[in-house]
């Protein structure tokens, strides 16, 4: 038997994932566990968890790998201070000594990590890979693909931005690079901090404003700000940002070109500006990556496509690489962000280091993206009475069935089942779940359960055998990664009087039969749920689909905006006392809000900073 444990540390997102003999066992945050969101700090905790899915300690494991490399990190800092300078002396001033104290000598801080735990730790069982093979290495080799190209794009590593590689079997190549400062990741950043939200956490805000907006700013970003070559190749001028030496994303250059300020989040209010903007750059990143694609496609003939880097989490443009068929099929890695890198750093070592061969599954190798931890029922009641919850425990059948009228009556519920998921998405393990059918259902999910922004649209959960059915798409979506329109005969067109109202106005308007998941434009963030890989969640919605006809359910991640997604059942529970749910489901105990000691109650709202 031979275990590799992968480790993302030091910068966001930490994580921990395992693999034992080339199979995915466990891989989680750190955040889930310390509470704290994009927790950077070494990942002991996650650790501690997938070492205990299998019963072993550190010393027991063979190899452990790190998921980039600091000092390229370093000579990247270093090189563009130098090429820039004077200009940026102040971002240097900062960023030195953090890395002269901590950065520069990570191995270091590493070692007497495991150290603790393992003081007979042997360094040479510690790897390093480059951060963007650690995302390919994610992408290619949990894939169902015996061959295929793979694309990372994000918004650095330690000198690459973007690269195209080859997988075949268990080898695995990068072929192309574009190095920093151009990066698609880092312009899609600079618009989430012009637009006033936060970067490396609010880029999904701008994708979801978009299509609130129109995109009238598209030919003035493509002429002005980034040069795209027929390849899919480009370059940023840099004279419009700010990042690679200042403390900002932009400059004044920049607000000059569009002819509004940076938006101050706290005091200016989103305008149909704001809105146009979003559509603009998200218009532009799509011009970008489909450009890339069909070249890619065009240049070495392979059919299928990997994706990862946080820029493949952008759903909507890779609905659209999927509908563009340049390539036949497509698989992003349901952890595409930095905390994935765990995971692909533990993949290369095993397969590209080790030159182990792949055993290919059909389906993938992820397991649904369930990989974190699970409680048995005994556990689960006793942390609720723990916590003083008032709850029934009831058969498997019958917390289907409860669940399932709760739903049908339009009752906002938590929904905790299994394990709980790795990557960025719930996907019916940590979930809150609305009846999509309700056309108040976004709006009381948005303001009295996440207490974020009320334009945020939510995401459809679909048996995989309806999904044709309520959307224009027939093909599996598990980690709803992938955007399409609603169907049709679902929809109910807008009228010109409502069309031409203010962006954010039209989500009074009932668009579709399921208005509830139904964004400005159409379309949705799908979901498609499948019975081999989460039995529970498939039984609800059939269970649903049973008394309302509707095979589709709202799922949106169990927390409350800049909380980190829940992970224990006691987690679960003050969520519940801390929001407007109306109903939790933990295993198979069954809460009511109103059977609930008030006392308990405790407002969330400003719990947590938001994101």
């Amino acid at each position: 038997m031979t275990a590799v444990l992968g480790i993302s540390a030091f910068y966001h997102d930490s994580a921990a994932a395992l693999i034992v003999d080339g199979e995915i066992i466990a891989a989680a945050q750190e955040e889930r566990f310390t509470r704290k969101k994009h927790d950077p700090s070494y990942p002991v905790n996650a650790i501690d968890y997938c070492l205990s899915e299998v019963g072993l300690s550190l010393e027991k494991i063979d190899y452990i790998a790190f998921y980039d490399k600091p000092f390229l990190k370093f000579e990247r800092l270093l090189e563009t201070y130098v090429a820039f300078a004077p200009k940026g002396f102040q971002s240097f001033r900062m960023a030195m000594p953090v890395w002269l104290r901590e950065k520069l000598f990570l191995k270091d801080m590493l070692i007497k990590e495991i150290k603790k735990v393992d003081k007979n730790f042997d360094s040479n069982k510690l790897m390093f890979g480059e951060h963007h093979f650690s995302h390919a290495a994610s992408a290619f080799y949990a894939s169902p693909f015996e061959e295929a190209v793979v694309i990372t794009l994000d918004g650095v590593g330690e000198w690459a931005t973007t690269t195209v590689a080859i997988g075949k079997g268990h080898e695995l190549d990068i072929v192309k690079e574009i190095h920093f400062p151009h990066s698609l990741g880092l312009l899609y950043s600079a618009f989430t901090y012009y637009t006033g939200f936060r970067v490396n956490s609010g880029e999904y805000k701008v994708m979801g404003l978009a299509p609130y907006g129109e995109p009238k700013y598209k030919d003035l970003i493509l002429d002005k700000l980034i040069d795209l070559k027929e390849d899919g190749s480009f370059r940023l001028d840099q004279s419009y940002f700010n990042y690679a030496t200042g403390l900002t994303m932009v400059n004044q250059k920049f607000a000059d070109l569009f002819g509004e300020p940076v938006r101050k989040p706290d005091t200016d209010k989103l305008t149909q500006f704001h809105m146009d903007i979003a559509a603009s750059v998200q218009a532009v990143t799509e011009e970008v990556v489909l450009t890339m694609t069909r070249a890619l496609a065009n240049e070495y003939n392979i059919p299928n496509l990997c994706m990862a880097g946080g820029v493949a989490l952008n759903c909507v443009a890779n609905g659209k690489i999927l509908r563009d068929k340049a390539f036949k099929d497509i698989w992003i890695q349901p952890a595409s962000g930095d905390a994935g890198g765990a995971l692909g750093g533990a993949l290369a070592v095993w397969h590209k280091e080790l030159s182990n061969p792949r055993v290919v599954n059909p389906n993938d190798a992820m397991q649904g993206s369930y990989l974190g931890p699970s409680y048995e029922q005994d556990t689960i009641e006793a942390e609720l009475t723990k916590c003083g919850a008032k709850f029934e425990s009831v058969s498997e059948g019958e917390m289907i069935e409860q669940t399932a009228q709760a739903l049908a009556d339009s009752k906002a519920i938590g929904w905790f089942q299994g394990r709980m998921e790795f990557g960025p998405r719930s996907l019916g393990g940590r979930s809150i779940l609305g009846d999509p059918r309700s056309e108040q259902m976004q709006k009381t999910l948005n303001l009295k359960v996440k207490y974020r922004e009320s334009f945020r649209p939510f995401a459809p959960s679909v048996l995989r055998e309806d999904v044709s059915d309520w959307f224009e798409a027939d093909y599996d979506s598990p980690y709803m990664l992938l955007v399409d329109d609603v169907k049709k005969d679902k929809r109910i067109e807008m009228t010109q009087k409502e069309e031409s109202l203010f962006g954010i106005d039209k989500l009074n308007i009932k668009r579709s039969s399921i208005p509830a998941i139904t964004h400005v434009d159409y379309s949705a963030r799908i979901q498609t749920v499948h019975k081999r890989t989460n039995p529970k969640y498939h039984a609800l919605i059939t269970k649903f689909k049973e008394k309302t006809g509707c095979a589709v359910v709202v799922n949106t991640s169990f927390n409350v905006r800049g909380e980190p997604i829940i992970c224990t059942p006691e987690d679960a529970f003050k969520c519940f006392m801390g929001t407007e749910l109306d109903v939790l489901v933990v295993g198979n105990c069954f809460l009511r809000k109103e059977k609930q000691d008030q006392l308990l109650n405790k407002s969330y709202k400003d719990q947590y900073d938001l994101d």
